[in-house]
């Protein structure tokens, strides 16, 4: 109670509320001085300062809103002019460690007292309660300018729950001017999402819990399936017809306005029981066979075709590896134990988690097609949320769905 102090003439101030890391803007201005992993000098540092102190106050910085429109006004005031900046996005189930691994490449020390972690993760009493902890998508921005994009979780039953009425449609219209029932846009939400990520980042991980759940490789398959037409955050987009992929003459043709962007995917497998070199080697084989014809696989640059390897991996790399087994980017997490033990893994936990941040921030990420700063980039992924909602591609996809008879009408 606020006046109750236990006979104490002198009561002790309450603490104060715990703090939640949201950006550090400004300590970047350019990316002529500065490297991508630099930190700004001491009046750069000084001048951050002042800026923080001027930003609103925010509670969330969501990118989506309650009814899927795209929100700019929220992050743009945590972003600069800079064009130094790498954007890392998350997708996956609930409870595959996505906000952990989103942490650590954060470089959030949980050490600090009083600090909240940037991405919420989630509790036991979240799990026990069937609760997700992200909605949309939560962007944050690290001292090193990386854009860091947390994505509400697929195939989530309490995502579900939450746009569906006692009719079984859906409260959010996922497709412009479209009524469906909520399954079905539940599904094409993901889909929109992961469209969505692969236009506007550089770096996506796709997170999948253990060696056996192929979940989130099937879904990349119908991501990559659908992406055509979507121009990358760089372009000069406009919300014209032919941007959302309709000539003005010919409606039922597609268009596909200059070359086409794909963010380069890292599929991690975390909570991995068995961690060792032959059931890896298995594993990457597998997802190799998996995306042989999917455009993951096609013109990567040289520095982007190495698969992750932990360095327990290496002395086999090279005599279980095939020459049709060099072009994705496959990270494996093993299982976290309560004392964070190796002894019946090669690396521990941490360990690993650790060697993941090192090859996001080392890897050659793709480029933009053009020059862009973080606030175009931005302002741009907003015209891009809307191509990928008018997409006419998803739009058939949708009605092939609604065809099958798997989803109510």
């Amino acid at each position: 109670m606020a006046g109750s102090s236990g006979g104490s003439s002198n009561p002790s101030p309450a603490p104060p509320p715990p703090k939640i890391l949201l950006a550090k803007p400004g300590l970047v201005t350019g990316g002529s001085n500065t490297g991508k992993l630099g930190r700004g000098s001491g009046a750069a540092e000084d001048e951050a300062s002042a800026l923080r102190n001027r930003l609103p106050a925010i509670g969330s910085l969501n990118l989506i809103s309650e009814s899927w429109e795209f929100q700019v006004d929220r992050f743009l005031p945590f972003l600069t002019e800079n064009t130094d900046f790498t954007v890392v996005g998350v997708i996956g189930p609930t409870g595959v460690g996505k906000s952990t691994i989103m942490n650590e490449i954060y470089g959030f020390n949980g050490s600090s007292p009083g600090m909240l972690p940037p991405f919420p993760v989630q509790t036991e009493d979240i799990r026990a309660a069937s609760r997700h902890c992200t909605t949309g998508i939560e962007p944050r921005i690290s001292s090193e300018r990386i854009i860091l994009l947390d994505a509400q979780p697929l195939f989530c039953p309490s995502t579900l729950s939450e746009i569906i009425r006692p009719d079984g449609s859906s409260t959010i219209s996922v497709l412009t001017g479209e009524s469906l029932s909520a399954e079905l846009a539940h599904e094409l939400m993901a889909i929109q999402l992961g469209v969505f990520l692969m236009s506007v980042c550089q770096i996506l991980l796709v997170v999948s819990e253990g060696a056996h759940d192929l979940s989130m490789w099937r879904f990349m398959s119908t991501v990559d399936l659908l992406k055509h037409g979507i121009a990358d955050p760089s372009s000069n987009l406009s919300h014209s017809l032919s941007s959302i992929g309709l000539d003005v003459g010919n409606k039922d043709k597609i268009y596909v306005g200059g070359d086409e962007y794909m963010a380069a995917p890292i599929f991690v497998h975390t909570k991995m029981e068995e961690l060792c070199s032959h059931s890896t080697v298995r594993l990457k084989k597998a997802l190799a066979k998996y995306f042989a014809a999917s455009t993951f696989t096609k013109t990567k640059p040289e520095s982007q075709s190495k698969i992750a390897l932990a360095p327990s991996e290496i002395s086999n790399s090279h005599k279980d590896h095939g020459s049709d087994f060099t072009q994705l980017n496959l990270y494996t997490i093993p299982l976290k134990l309560k004392d964070d033990s190796i002894s019946t893994q090669h690396a521990s936990f941490h360990s690993m988690l650790w060697r993941l941040r090192d090859k996001v921030l080392s890897m050659d990420a793709p480029s933009f097609a053009k020059t862009v700063s973080e606030r175009d980039w931005l302002k741009n992924s907003a015209k891009i949320w809307e191509t990928v909602k008018s997409s006419p591609i998803i739009a058939e996809y949708a009605k092939m769905l609604q065809s099958s008879g798997a989803f109510r009408k």
